[in-house]
């Protein structure tokens, strides 16, 4: 049986110093991570697609169930998921819900990656 050799480490400096403060607290990485938990879906990825390319800037939740191929109380979770998460405004009409992105919603996701 061959034995391996040993490796000596190359300084005799300690293995690892500390890793510095944390910049990110618990809290407001729980708050992005349900923003990425919410952008995580395929369905909810399309609702937000339909939603900004719409010509009014805004879309009846009665438009947004043909498009997925869902049921209306599906379309309406992931919505909610999207609006709790602070990516969509909602705004109640009568009957109908209306939702349209909230304005720098977007950019700001695209700036969690660049902060960090």
């Amino acid at each position: 049986m061959t034995t391996l050799p040993v490796l000596q480490p190359a300084t005799s400096d300690p293995c690892c110093g500390p890793a510095g403060e944390t910049v990110l607290g618990d809290g407001a990485a729980r708050q992005k991570a349900a923003v990425f938990k919410a952008l995580a879906d395929p369905n909810r990825l399309r609702l937000l697609s339909i939603i900004k390319n719409s010509s009014a800037g805004e879309t009846c939740v009665c438009d947004l169930i043909e498009p997925l191929d869902l049921g209306q109380p599906t379309v309406s979770h992931h919505l909610k998921i999207l609006v709790d998460a602070g990516l969509l405004h909602r705004e109640k009409r009568g009957t109908w819900a209306y939702f349209s992105l909230v304005p720098g919603a977007l950019d700001d996701v695209a700036g969690i990656l660049a902060r960090l």
